[in-house]
């Protein structure tokens, strides 16, 4: 592998440091009995440790120049699947695996938020997601409500349970070094609520689309609502999106979100 070059479009920055490695796996509790999807295993230095900590691992990769290096890794339990796992059907994914999966991840910081949403709106057996982040974004990721980065993806990630940093990454750890120090995050999916994913997501997004204006303002731009309909809720619309919980959102997405639906059937 000393001739691989790494390759920029996939915001590729590999992870050697064994000890760290073995870490990573035990920040995402993998067991002997647990089913993992990786994401981007590169060189598979991570892959290892997941296949030695776990029952079977099933690996995305999207650069085909790894394929020869990957296949040759003398892990009976992995199976790695040269793809764009974006583009990649959820089904076709979760069809690897018999029962709830656990998600870990080094995730190229281009394409963190677009990962996160797909398998936030579309998985349906995902247990747990531990990823290797940019730590702004994990920091934005762990957000309390009324914090200065709490945001749109602070209240979805709080929508599946309660993410947690479980330690800093150096940018030195890395090669080759990237310009920021990144953050392992975990995050448990053990919250139900009775609320349509899809309408929730829309819902936070219309409310953050302008972190200046209020919620009446938002709404009746994002959902096509006249001021005075919105009012006739009773709920404070004066108030802004970066101090709502979870909570509110949920409720707010039971009265509003029959709109979102009707507005895609619109289109």
């Amino acid at each position: 592998m000393n001739s691989f070059t790494f390759k920029k479009k996939f915001g590729q920055n590999f992870l050697t440091d064994q000890n760290l490695l073995k870490s990573i796996c035990q920040d995402a509790g993998i067991s002997k009995t647990d089913e993992v999807l990786e994401i981007g295993p590169g060189m598979g230095a991570l892959t290892k440790h997941l296949c030695k900590a776990g029952k079977k691992v099933v690996a995305y990769e999207i650069d085909v120049d790894l394929k020869d290096y990957l296949n040759s890794l003398e892990q009976d339990n992995l199976k790695v699947e040269f793809k764009d796992i974006l583009k990649e059907n959820i089904e076709n994914i979760e069809n690897n695996f018999k029962n709830n999966y656990k998600l870990v991840a080094n995730l190229p910081y281009y394409i963190t938020t677009p990962i996160l949403f797909k398998f936030f709106n579309e998985a349906k057996k995902l247990e747990s997601l531990t990823i290797m982040v940019q730590k702004e974004v994990g920091e934005r990721m762990c957000a309390k409500v009324g914090e200065t980065n709490y945001g749109a993806l602070s209240v979805c990630c709080a929508f599946f349970g309660e993410p947690k940093i479980m330690r800093i990454v150096s940018k030195k750890m890395f090669h080759p070094q990237p310009d920021v120090d990144s953050c392992i995050v975990r995050l448990d999916f053990n919250k139900r609520f009775d609320v349509d994913k899809k309408s929730f997501f829309e819902i936070v997004k219309i409310a953050f689309k302008s972190r200046r204006k209020t919620l009446l303002n938002n709404f009746a731009e994002g959902l096509n609502l006249k001021k005075a309909d919105i009012e006739k809720v009773d709920f404070d619309f004066s108030r802004r999106a970066e101090n709502l919980t979870v909570d509110e959102f949920v409720w707010l997405t039971n009265i509003f979100g029959r709109f979102i639906s009707a507005g895609e059937k619109n289109k």
